[in-house]
């Protein structure tokens, strides 16, 4: 951190000492001592716990003045100067590492001094002087880091929820899009990264919606978990120093704030010590991570080539794929939904252990648990919208070369089981290999079928259909 002129400096307080300030900041010396001992990620918190964390403290607030602890001046000076870090306007003043000692104590009275700085100064006092509005004794009335934090993470975290259910959705209804284009278009479906048996692309695209159909579902359900807040539990649950009313009001004020169905925990010892409620929320995230690690995985794979690889797909050019191979074009959306599903996998790892680490009556990782779960919503949205946007609408089917993969593979083979047997499919491929035909043109040349029917076999309503009937294989054989 660089040094000010001293003439630039204000000089402030606290039970260790004294430390020179920059004299136009709105932390302070409590801020400016956290900045100094963790500066080890370079990271910022995030903007939506900025936000949820100032809705807190104006909830609060709201709440300290109806029951005439505070009195209206402040009291509105505090809120409006809640609302200007809301608005974004003092994010740059919230300057403490996410990674920090003290289960978030950092990070509170970063917004207090803040908080209490610009309400000061909104009353026409200076900043420094703590004399008008004080960030503890007034900002920080009545509550706790330990109260404040969990509940700023809950707001936060809901938040971005809400946004990454609408992103999923858009993803689906991308998928369902590609399965009603692609439903006609045969190709081969695979197992273990060898021909198995036919399909169509649009199956393909189906299965994929199907998945994220789950994900959303998860993701609307797993908001249930963390509208259970600890508001008013101050230090470790038992409301210690806050009066019973402010307790059983402050939630109230917060759910009208944050437009959010958040509620008062039936038991705010729980609700402050315990975080499984997250790693729960993290678990859902990583189940959607891993579904848009396989479909963008599958992507990769059926785009692959185009020339010497799988080819049925063709990706969106996005962007050029090489410095030194001209015209090469990588599958760079997939690839990109990769990382951001390992890194989200990796998170949840974090959140576990963050979560059983907690010890006693508080969890003293919380700030470590924050991060990297907001970190993790945030991945995940961005992937989804960037997937959905930029990959999906673009992706063309190449049914020539789906086609030409169904006959030279030994697909159809399995077709013709039901009606001619294992033993003598198994005989057809064997004579197609050594004559160079296709199982399906060899089937024609031994009078299997005609033509026509291998080609409603094959066609793209017939397997579509769930299972068979031999009436209708004996129909079409003898086509």
């Amino acid at each position: 951190m660089l040094t000010p002129p001293p003439s630039s400096m204000r000089r402030e307080r606290d039970a260790l000492g004294e430390l020179e300030v920059p004299a136009n900041a709105y932390y302070g010396i409590h801020t400016l001592r956290a900045a100094n001992n963790f500066p080890f990620s370079g990271y910022r918190l995030h903007p939506a716990f900025i936000r949820a964390f100032a809705q807190v403290k104006q909830a609060c607030t709201n709440t300290n003045v109806n029951l005439g602890y505070l009195s209206q001046e402040r009291g509105d000076a505090i809120t409006t100067a809640c609302m200007e870090i809301e608005s974004g306007k003092l994010n740059d003043e919230i300057i403490v590492d996410p990674f920090q000692g003290g289960a978030g104590t950092s990070t509170n009275m970063n917004f207090n001094e803040v908080i209490a700085n610009r309400a000061s100064e909104i009353m026409g006092g200076k900043r420094g002087e703590y004399l008008l509005v004080h960030p503890i004794h007034h900002v920080n009335m009545h509550q706790s880091t330990n109260d404040t934090y969990p509940t700023a993470l809950k707001v936060a975290a809901l938040n971005l929820l809400v946004k990454l259910e609408g992103r999923v959705s858009g993803l689906q209804e991308a998928l369902q899009q590609k399965e009603i284009e692609f439903r006609d278009v045969v190709k081969v479906g695979r197992t273990e990264l060898t021909d198995a048996v036919p399909m169509t692309l649009g199956m393909t695209f189906g299965a994929f919606a199907d998945a994220v159909a789950r994900d959303r579902w998860r993701i609307f359900k797993s908001r249930e978990r963390i509208k259970k807040v600890n508001l008013g539990g101050t230090a470790i649950g038992t409301g210690l120093g806050a009066p019973r009313e402010y307790i059983l009001t402050v939630t109230d004020n917060l759910k009208h704030i944050v437009k959010l169905p958040v509620s008062r925990a039936e038991n705010l010892v729980d609700a402050t010590q315990n975080m499984d409620s997250f790693v729960e929320v993290s678990g859902m995230l990583k189940a959607y991570a891993v579904n848009l690690m396989k479909i963008a995985s599958d992507l990769r794979l059926l785009a692959s080539g185009p020339a010497t690889g799988i080819g049925e797909i063709s990706l969106p050019p996005i962007q050029a794929g090489s410095s030194i191979m001209a015209g090469k074009i990588n599958p760079v959306m997939p690839e990109a939904v990769t990382q951001t599903a390992l890194r989200v996998m990796g998170n949840d790892q974090t959140i576990t252990l963050a979560a059983a680490l907690g010890q006693l009556e508080l969890n003293h990782l919380l700030p470590l648990l924050t991060h990297t779960l907001l970190e993790s919503l945030t991945l995940l949205i961005n992937a989804s919208e960037g997937l959905a946007q930029n990959c999906l609408p673009g992706i063309q089917a190449n049914p020539e070369r789906c086609r030409v993969h169904v006959e030279q593979s030994g697909a159809l083979a399995t077709v013709l089981v039901p009606v001619l047997g294992y033993d003598r499919v198994e005989r057809l491929l064997a004579q197609a290999e050594a004559s160079g035909r296709t199982i399906r043109d060899e089937a024609v040349f031994q009078g299997v079928g005609s033509p026509k029917a291998m080609d409603e076999l094959l066609s793209p309503k017939r397997l579509c259909k769930l299972g068979f009937t031999f009436d209708e294989y004996r129909k079409i054989i003898k086509k």
